[in-house]
């Protein structure tokens, strides 16, 4: 009996593809459970243990810095190696020490806990872009990874809601128990999906006019050749910058929208975890919104996948700026944060997709890894602990105004990118992937 060829731009068919974007999805969404249910935990451990918000915010800063130190070895192994091999080993050890917390006495075994989730987590998002980058065609790529990036939010907010209901009934310790479980499950299932054969690190003369018009054969990569390729790419290095001024704003928010609500506008902890999370769940809206309009744009403008981030981040500013200086609440100042929640991630899908496309095939992974990198470096860590720093000398609402800033400096960043894009796709190698039998 003769197989099916898969569809045009697919490695499988489109309902074994689907079965495996729908496991990278539920792992991105238990991913961000594991990592931010400690958001919702803040008043339990402070009444507790007497921590302060800075301590606070460490504790969800432990998991980027960990994040930061493995992410580039990691994504070494997966592009060399496996994806899904290497991607169901890190679901398994984040969920064993997300369950781990639940057993700590300090602040310190928690922080060590935490540091541990962060290390599991450090290769997922650089293994899974690589496959979504190959499971479906170029041009929907920013799409895609859309689709599969609004698992960030519901599981953030998930992560947020679902902590504080299980503290709030059975105590904190059961939240870190009961989120880790479905993790580990999906994680064993993900073993036994198929992936693309891994990718030779080679020249190729079709995307240098040079070389294709010596007719020189392809020849394999030196590591000073991988080195080059990253810096002589201007709108991938300042994609990376721009998406760690990005992250630094959102990583913010999510940590501490919470206290602001409690602390400012006086609400009970459930309710102000609940409009937090709402939110955050808006902003499942802008994330495959971004990719498709991304992908629509393109088709007129090449620039598209960073013009269209750098608006995001314009909009993502002006909008929690405006919010923390023209209300102190109520519902029109909910509605602008709504609306903020929904740009704020609007920018990132189609930024993954350019950190995909302007590099080789082989690459794409250990690309990722360096945007991971350089946002948890710049962005992700370094805002929970440095806003908890300013809420702790300042207030939280000055604090959450300096947040919102970093924004600014993203919009700049993408679009200085969006001038360099065409130039750097031009010169990427055309390498066809395929599929492990």
């Amino acid at each position: 009996m003769t197989k099916t060829a898969p569809p045009e731009g697919y490695l499988f068919s489109k309902s074994y593809t689907s079965y495996v974007f729908i496991l990278l999805w539920l792992l991105y969404f238990f991913d961000y459970v594991d990592r931010m249910v400690v958001v919702s935990l803040f008043p339990f451990l402070k009444a507790e243990w007497g921590l302060t918000d800075a301590q606070c915010g460490a504790l969800v800063s432990a998991v980027y810095w960990a994040i930061v130190l493995f992410s580039f070895p990691a994504s070494i192994v997966i592009d060399r190696w496996s994806r899904r091999k290497t991607i169901g080993i890190m679901a398994v050890l984040w969920s064993l020490a997300t369950a781990a917390c639940a057993f700590t006495k300090n602040f310190s075994q928690l922080f060590a806990a935490r540091t541990f989730i962060g290390i599991g987590e450090a290769g997922y998002a650089p293994g899974g872009t690589a496959m979504i980058s190959a499971l479906f065609p170029e041009k929907r790529r920013a799409f895609m990874v859309g689709l599969w990036n609004a698992s960030i939010p519901i599981g953030m907010a998930a992560g947020i809601v679902i902590g504080g209901f299980i503290a709030a009934h059975w105590g904190w310790r059961h939240a870190f128990g009961i989120v880790a479980l479905p993790g580990l499950i999906i994680a064993l299932l993900f073993f036994f999906v198929k992936d693309y054969k891994t990718v030779g690190l080679e020249m190729s003369a079709e995307g240098n006019e040079t070389e294709r018009t010596a007719g020189l054969i392809p020849k394999k990569m030196t590591k000073m050749d991988i080195v080059h390729s990253f810096l002589r790419t201007p709108s991938l290095l300042l994609t990376y910058f721009g998406f760690a001024g990005m992250m630094f704003t959102s990583i913010s928010m999510s940590t501490f929208l919470p206290t602001y609500f409690e602390r400012v506008q006086g609400f009970p902890l459930q309710k102000a975890t609940l409009f937090a999370s709402g939110i955050m769940l808006t902003s499942i809206i802008g994330s495959p919104l971004g990719g498709w309009l991304a992908d629509t744009w393109m088709k007129k403008r090449i620039q598209a996948r960073l013009l269209l981030p750098s608006i995001s981040a314009l909009l993502t500013a002006v909008l929690f700026l405006g919010g923390f200086q023209l209300f102190s609440g109520g519902m029109v100042q909910y509605g602008i944060f709504l609306l903020a929640g929904i740009a704020s991630i609007a920018w990132a899908s189609s930024a993954i997709a350019v950190t995909q496309d302007v590099v080789h095939p082989g690459l794409r992974a250990i690309s990722y890894a360096l945007c991971v990198v350089t946002q948890n470096v710049l962005g992700s860590s370094m805002g929970p602990i440095v806003t908890g720093a300013f809420s702790d000398r300042f207030g939280i609402l000055t604090a959450m105004k300096i947040a919102s800033c970093m924004a600014l400096l993203s919009f700049v960043l993408f679009y200085l990118g969006s001038r360099y894009y065409k130039a750097d796709l031009d010169k990427v190698a055309r390498v066809a992937l395929t599929a492990e039998k």
